[in-house]
């Protein structure tokens, strides 16, 4: 393993059945919790995480959309992830607005994406009022689809990088007033350095398996092999690396950064589903 990854730690050699496999684990909140997991499992893992959350560099726009909310509350609100609800609460707090953001979140319909922002409205004593079937953009539209929105203010918890104008246009079209915020800010992790090693042990085979989170994760390996002019090495490191996302749209990243996702949780879509189809397929 080259010296500039310095990522490959745990149980190598140990017995499992991920005995003498080498995986790359590019998450960082959840990094440990994951590393430990396959370590369990006998591989060895290369941790290299890819992305930072933070919070906002200017919390103005923020502000300006909690203040909204809690003058004039919205019918509905769209939770996309837990980590916006968190942020959100953060800035609130701040800004001495968390108090009357809490009331007006008990007032609104609440629609959430998937388990994380529904964990996280639990925490606060809420619910969602209504889950997607399948924590999608298209499984949020999907229910909402049979639902009358004209007229309806919506605010909508967006993600970095994402405008999400499929979910925006399809409120428009319905008639509905979608107001949108960004809570959060994506930061490079690793230097990109560290990352190059990565991709080109990947391309050397010496890589098993990487196991995508999140497809900004995907974005970042792209992002980073465009700069350095590697994009054909990162085209190689696909193709010749198995590969793991936790869900759906995760996959989709896949996809269209050219590889092909060997392995998926069918329906939890989770750290412990995703390593447990990961010991299936290459245990």
């Amino acid at each position: 393993m080259s010296s500039s990854v310095d990522a490959e730690t745990g149980n190598q050699g140990a017995a499992g059945p991920l005995a003498g496999r080498r995986v790359v684990v590019p998450e960082t909140r959840e990094l440990e919790t994951m590393a430990r997991m396959l370590e369990r499992q006998g591989a060895t893992v290369l941790r290299c995480p890819l992305v930072a959350i933070l919070d906002l560099e200017d919390p103005s726009p923020a502000e300006a959309w909690l203040r909204r909310f809690i003058d004039t509350p919205p019918d509905d609100l769209i939770l996309l992830t837990g980590e916006g609800l968190s942020r959100l609460m953060g800035v609130a707090e701040r800004a001495g607005l968390a108090e009357g953001f809490r009331a007006a979140l008990s007032g609104a319909r609440r629609i959430v994406r998937g388990p994380k922002p529904t964990a996280r409205l639990r925490s606060l004593g809420l619910g969602p009022d209504i889950s997607a079937a399948t924590p999608t953009t298209a499984g949020v539209i999907a229910a909402l689809e049979p639902l009358p929105l004209e007229g309806r203010r919506v605010a909508v918890q967006l993600y970095p990088d994402n405008p999400n104008e499929a979910l925006l246009g399809f409120l428009r079209d319905r008639g509905a007033r979608p107001d949108p915020v960004v809570p959060y800010a994506y930061a490079s992790k690793e230097d990109d350095g560290r990352v190059l090693a990565v991709i080109r042990e990947m391309a050397e085979g010496a890589v098993d398996l990487i196991a995508f989170t999140s497809s900004p994760q995907v974005r970042r390996l792209r992002e980073v092999a465009k700069a350095s002019g590697e994009e054909a090495l990162l085209a190689e490191a696909l193709a010749r690396t198995r590969i793991a996302a936790v869900g759906p749209l995760v996959a989709r990243a896949v996809e269209e950064a050219g590889g092909h996702v060997a392995m998926q949780p069918g329906e939890n879509f989770h750290l412990k589903p995703m390593v447990g189809e990961i010991v299936a397929a290459i245990g």
